[in-house]
C-alpha cells in the first residue's frame, strides 16, 4: 500500500519499584522462586530478563528469598545485585514446589489489570484513523468489488464500529473481511499476561499476535536511548487480524480456566482488542446467533465486557474490537431488530455481474500464469451458466480454472485452458440431479 501510518501508542515506562510495577511483592517472590526451581541458577540481569522486570524492582523479592533462606548467592560483582548470581536451595525448592502446586505460569510477569485498562484509554484516544476512499481502494485492489460495497465498507471500518457481511455463498466474504485488518495501520502493544486479583491470564498468543521484529522497532532499551525504555512485560505488535468459524462456542468468549496449570486464558475478543475480529459464517456456531448477540450486546454498545473468574469474581474489561459477523443468512432472519440497531452497519456481498466474472476469471489466470481468453469464457457462460440458470458468484473462476487444470495435468495435457477442459471441470463443480439417459442396448 501507499504510505502506511505507522503511529505506535507505547506502553508505559519500566517501573523501577515494586509499587510502580502494580504487582504485589508476594507475587514477585512466587514467580523467582519458580523461575530458580526450574533453572538452579541464574543472574540478577538473567532473572530480569525473563521476568521482563528491572532488577530494581526484583531485588526486594530477592531480598525477602534470602533472609528465609529460599535462595543464596553463589557469586558476587562491583557492579552490584544485578550481576549477583543467585540459587535456590533445598527449602526454596520445597516452597517452589508448594507454589508450582497451585500455579504453573512461569514467564513474564503479568502487567495489572489497571494498567491494561489505562493504557486502553489511550490508544482509543491516540490511534489515528486514516480510512479514505483511496486506501480504501487500495486495500481491496486485489478483490473484483463494486464501489457500492467500497464506499459502504469504509465508513463503517473509520467509525470503528462493528458491521454485518452477508450475501450468497462463494462472493467473498471472507476474503473482504480479512482484507479489513489491512486498512487498520499503526501498531499495538500487548501484555504477555494480566493480573487479576491474584489469578493470572496470559494474553500475549503467538499464533494471532505478529511482533513486530526488533530491528523493526525504533524503540531501544539501552542507556543512549533519550526516551525511557518501555515496560518489557508488553509485546509491540502489528494490530491483530483474528478469524472465527463454526468452533465458536459461548465459552470461548470467557477466560478459560486450566485446573492443571492453575492460570487463565484470554477470550477470543480479548485478544482481539484494537484489531479485528471475524465471525466467519455466522449463524453455523455451536450457539446460537442470539446467544452469541446476547452475550455481546452490552460489549458493543459500551465498549466495555464483563468476565468472570472461576471465584466468581466479576471485572471490567476494554472492549476494543471491531467485530465483522459475516455471514449467508439475511441479518433479519438471524437477529431482531434491536440488534440490527446496534449492530449499525450492513453490507451486502453481491454475486458479480458478467463482466466482473470474466475480470475475476482474468485475474486468477494471471495468479497462476496462464494465458487468459475473454473468449473461451464467453463461451462457457453462454453454453453452461445460461442455459442452466446458474447464479454467477466470485469463487466460480478460481474453482473451475483450478480444477480444469488439475484435470489437464491427470491427462499429461498442456497446462492452459481448453473448452473441453472447462467443460469437464463445470460438469465435475456443480451438482446435476438429472439421471444420464440410459445407454441403447
Amino acid at each position: 500500500m501507499g504510505a502506511v501510518d505507522t503511529t505506535y501508542v507505547a506502553p508505559p515506562p519500566a517501573p523501577a519499584t515494586v509499587e510502580e510495577s502494580g504487582l504485589n511483592i508476594d507475587l514477585l517472590v512466587q514467580l523467582l522462586l519458580k523461575t530458580l526451581h526450574l533453572a538452579g541458577t541464574l543472574s540478577g540481569l538473567e532473572l530480569s530478563a525473563r521476568l521482563g522486570l528491572p532488577f530494581s524492582v526484583l531485588e526486594p523479592a530477592l531480598d525477602d528469598l534470602k533472609w528465609q533462606h529460599h535462595c543464596e548467592i553463589v557469586s558476587g560483582s562491583i557492579i552490584g545485585g544485578a550481576a549477583f548470581k543467585y540459587r535456590i536451595t533445598d527449602a526454596g525448592r520445597e516452597r517452589a514446589a508448594l507454589f508450582l502446586g497451585n500455579n504453573h505460569y512461569v514467564g513474564v510477569a503479568p502487567v495489572p489489570l489497571q494498567q491494561y485498562r489505562a493504557y486502553m484509554r489511550r490508544f482509543r484516544e491516540s490511534v489515528g484513523n486514516d480510512v479514505t476512499p483511496a486506501r480504501v481502494r487500495e486495500a481491496f485492489g486485489h478483490l473484483v468489488l463494486s464501489d457500492r460495497i467500497l464506499d459502504q465498507l469504509g465508513p463503517a471500518v473509520r467509525a470503528g464500529r462493528s458491521l454485518f457481511l452477508y450475501g450468497p455463498p462463494g462472493n467473498g466474504k471472507t476474503a473482504i473481511a480479512q482484507a479489513v485488518g489491512s486498512l487498520l495501520t499503526g501498531e499495538i502493544a500487548i501484555p504477555s499476561a494480566i493480573e487479576v486479583e491474584g489469578s493470572i491470564i496470559t494474553f500475549f498468543d503467538p499464533v494471532n499476535h505478529q511482533a513486530v521484529p526488533a530491528g523493526e522497532s525504533e524503540d531501544t532499551d539501552t542507556g543512549l536511548a533519550q526516551a525511557p525504555a518501555a515496560d518489557r512485560r508488553w509485546v509491540r505488535c502489528r494490530r491483530p487480524t483474528i478469524m472465527v468459524g463454526g468452533e465458536l462456542t459461548l465459552d470461548s468468549l470467557e477466560v478459560s480456566y486450566s485446573p492443571t496449570a492453575g492460570f487463565y486464558r484470554a477470550p477470543v475478543q480479548a485478544i482481539a482488542n484494537g484489531g479485528v475480529l471475524v465471525i466467519d459464517d455466522f449463524g453455523r456456531q455451536h450457539c446460537s446467533p442470539r446467544d452469541l448477540l446476547n452475550r455481546w450486546i452490552v460489549p458493543l454498545e459500551t465498549g466495555h465486557d464483563f468476565l468472570t473468574l472461576e471465584t466468581g469474581l466479576k471485572f471490567d474489561f476494554p472492549f476494543a474490537t471491531l467485530v465483522i459477523f459475516a455471514t449467508n443468512v439475511k441479518p433479519a432472519e438471524l437477529v431482531d431488530e434491536a440488534f440490527l440497531r446496534r449492530i449499525q452497519y450492513k453490507v451486502f456481498a453481491e454475486s458479480p455481474t458478467e463482466r466482473d466474472f470474466l475480470k475475476i476469471f482474468e485475474n486468477h489466470c494471471r495468479t497462476v500464469g496462464i494465458e487468459y481468453d475473454a473468449a473461451l469464457v464467453e463461451s462457457m457462460l453462454a453454453g453452461y451458466f445460461r442455459p442452466r440458470r446458474i447464479a454467477l458468484r466470485g469463487c466460480q473462476p478460481r474453482d473451475l480454472v483450478n480444477q480444469a487444470l488439475s484435470m489437464a495435468e491427470y491427462s499429461a495435457q498442456p497446462r492452459r485452458l481448453t473448452e473441453d477442459l472447462l467443460a469437464a471441470a463445470c460438469n465435475s463443480y456443480f451438482v446435476d440431479d438429472a439421471e444420464p439417459a440410459p445407454v441403447p442396448a
